[in-house]
């Protein structure tokens, strides 16, 4: 029998052939994706609630909790905080701290899907608005601000401006590094500035003209300081959220303690951050911990952390993040907010859970 193929034949043939290779091809990066893995890198950058990580990779502690799982965690210091996260955001790393508007406006924004595996604290006074030679709120208007922007620096300065009857067309916003702004603000055309410990502390410490006029305390639970991991990572190797969530909150356990060995773990982390003890100290007092798993637990899947969102995405659209309803934020309950089929930051309290419960 003669078999007769026709060019419409042939043509179908190579469609087909090419669909099997796209198929493949999609098949083999949807595996890369979530590929199983032993060692991973976290990063975070100097702030008052994260220096508890920077201690817990110096002391083996994270180490500990690695080896427990069979994996290799390595926790890296990066200076600049926005570099970080950019950084995390294009995979260089599987971890990062960061606020809960950075997560959203960084990775997110960016297409990262990304998972809030702790939430750790939320600032209650460490990020202020400072003037110089006034405490008055209002003189702020038609001055430079230096902040990073679009960070959780503007998102403190646009929700002061609104409380205070103004809007960010009174201000004109001065793009400066968490690591620079220190030495800009010794500059004496400089007067305004929005940033966070510890170098709030050394601006009002070295400037005794610069006074806070709006502080974190006057939205209190807005501004949230998470670790954030790559949620394919996450999914793939559920032993790096047991390992870094009983690596935390030992540390927090121990740095909470008033005894010898926990004043040691605090000098440590206020060593690291460039001040004293008792400075730092101060500094956790402008700064909410959840010391206990229960504590951030009950944090986590209250209903203000709705609220907090709905404001992290109106903010992202005054600063005009592309597509903002088009990314969808997951909460603990299995709310979503924006879109449904582009989730892209995801809130997740296995891991806390199991460590309240005595699982981890």
């Amino acid at each position: 029998m003669k078999i007769c193929f026709t060019l419409k034949d042939y043509k179908n043939a190579i469609a087909r052939f090419i669909l099997l290779i796209v198929a493949i091809c999609i098949s083999a990066h949807s595996f890369a994706a979530v590929e199983k893995k032993t060692s991973f890198t976290i990063a975070w950058s100097i702030y008052a609630g994260w220096m508890p990580w920077g201690y817990a990779g110096d002391k083996d502690i994270v180490d500990k909790w690695a080896k427990k799982y069979g994996i290799q965690i390595k926790i890296v210091q990066v200076n600049d905080y926005v570099s970080s996260i950019e950084q995390f955001s294009k995979g260089k790393f599987d971890g990062c701290v960061m606020t809960n508007m950075d997560a959203f406006t960084m990775p997110a924004a960016s297409g990262l899907d990304s998972t809030a595996l702790i939430l750790g604290d939320y600032s209650n006074g460490n990020d202020a608005v400072v003037l110089k030679n006034t405490t008055d709120f209002t003189d702020l208007k038609g001055r430079n601000v230096n902040l990073v922007e679009f960070s959780v620096s503007h998102y403190l300065l646009l929700r002061a401006l609104e409380k205070h009857h103004m809007n960010a067309r009174d201000v004109k916003i001065v793009n400066t590094s968490d690591a620079e702004i220190v030495g800009v603000l010794k500059k004496p055309n400089i007067n305004a500035a929005t940033l966070w410990n510890p170098q709030l502390s050394f601006v009002l410490g070295n400037s005794p003209n610069m006074r806070k006029v709006f502080n974190s305390k006057e939205i209190p639970g807005e501004i949230i300081d998470m670790m954030v991991v790559s949620t394919d990572v996450l999914k793939a190797n559920p032993n790096l959220g047991k390992a870094l969530v009983g690596a935390w909150f030992e540390t927090l356990e121990l740095m909470r303690k008033n005894d010898a060995e926990g004043k040691a773990a605090r000098t440590f982390m206020a060593t690291n951050a460039g001040t004293t003890l008792a400075d730092y100290d101060s500094q956790l007092r402008d700064t909410e911990m959840f010391y206990t798993p229960a504590a951030s637990y009950n944090f986590s899947t209250t209903t203000q952390l709705h609220s907090t969102m709905e404001l992290v995405r109106n903010f992202s659209k005054a600063i005009d993040v592309k597509n903002t309803d088009d990314i969808g934020v997951q909460l603990p309950d299995g709310t979503i907010q924006g879109s449904s089929k582009n989730i892209k930051l995801r809130f997740d309290t296995l891991f806390v859970k199991m460590a309240m419960e005595g699982k981890l």
